[in-house]
């Protein structure tokens, strides 16, 4: 039985890997460590359910200012991934079980009792099944509407890669607010950050989902720090403009273990604000470019910004 608490149980495909060092950290990326009264009662409604969280699978530095807030970005179909992408620290290898259909149902009550406005749902990618886990998103997306109808929905999902094309209209037919799936890092890092994907791959995703429903919300991300130059991150900008993307977010790259990718430099904040003034010249309705940028970070405030952006470019602000 594996114990995931152990790094060479989490990550096995990486233990033979070298030791990458890992740089200290300068005084813009220091945060608070997580606690207080709101924090554990997020944390204890997580363990209630039986829920999953990328806050802490993923090692988030942002867990104890967000579960402070109530807010947690769920994490379904279970805590393995089939992927071993360099840079994450979510768990890898063969997933033990199979789908829990009940967990849509956990996963809204959840959201219920934590009275979110706005909640993200996300997922380990799981290839051992055949629609990737487009219906238990669908699922879980439907459940909370019955139990949290004014609770906004964001989804990060896999790329659903090795599926049919088909899948994705099974997840964007069951309406999320805000359809999320991050390009992760420039597409000459693939090989080394992001083996097991595929950069147009993912671009193309995202361009369906708005031939599918051009209303619904894009949103995807990628990292810093990993060894791109600037003008590949611009490029990036332009391809997800391409594809009718609405929502960038740019972040810190900070490595896990030091069997993970290693940190290539941190980025300063003006360089930062500098892609945030890039990317709104190439017309993105909302973005978010910060150090402590993460996918999930204050969505729900960048969700009633996006919407009023929106608003405001058909004159109806």
């Amino acid at each position: 039985m594996r114990d995931l608490k152990i790094p060479e149980q989490r990550h096995p495909e990486k233990a033979r890997k070298p030791d990458n060092v890992q740089p200290k950290k300068p005084g813009w990326i220091r945060v608070r460590a997580p606690g207080g009264a709101e924090y554990a009662k997020t944390h204890k409604i997580m363990r209630e359910h039986g829920l999953v969280t990328v806050c802490e699978e993923a090692g988030c530095p942002n867990v104890g200012e967000c579960w402070n807030q109530g807010h947690a970005t769920m994490m379904i179909m279970g805590e393995v991934c089939t992927r071993a992408c360099s840079f994450c620290n979510i768990a890898t290898g063969k997933p033990p079980e199979g789908l829990d259909v009940f967990e849509p149902g956990r996963v809204a009550d959840a959201v219920k009792k934590l009275g979110l406005k706005h909640v993200v749902i996300t997922s380990v990618d799981r290839d051992d099944i055949e629609d990737g886990g487009a219906a238990h998103f669908a699922q879980t997306i439907r459940a909370i509407r019955r139990q949290a109808p004014d609770t906004t929905i964001e989804i990060l999902t896999p790329d659903f890669l090795k599926c049919a094309p088909e899948v994705l209209e099974i997840v964007v037919a069951a309406k999320p607010d805000v359809f999320n799936h991050n390009l992760e890092t420039v597409p000459g890092l693939y090989p080394e950050v992001r083996a097991g994907a595929r950069y147009f791959h993912s671009l193309r995703l995202l361009q369906r989902v708005k031939e599918i429903d051009p209303t619904m919300f894009t949103k995807s991300g990628i990292m810093v720090g990993l060894g791109e130059d600037a003008l590949a991150v611009r490029q990036v900008m332009d391809d997800m403009r391409a594809a009718d993307v609405d929502f960038l977010t740019i972040g810190q790259y900070l490595q896990p273990t030091p069997k993970h990718h290693t940190v290539a430099r941190f980025v300063t904040p003006d360089e930062f604000k500098s892609y945030e003034k890039a990317a709104y010249g190439k017309g993105f309705l909302m973005v978010s470019a910060t150090p402590l940028t993460r996918s999930s970070y204050h969505a729900g405030d960048d969700f009633a910004q996006l919407r009023a952006a929106r608003l405001a470019k058909l004159g109806q602000g």
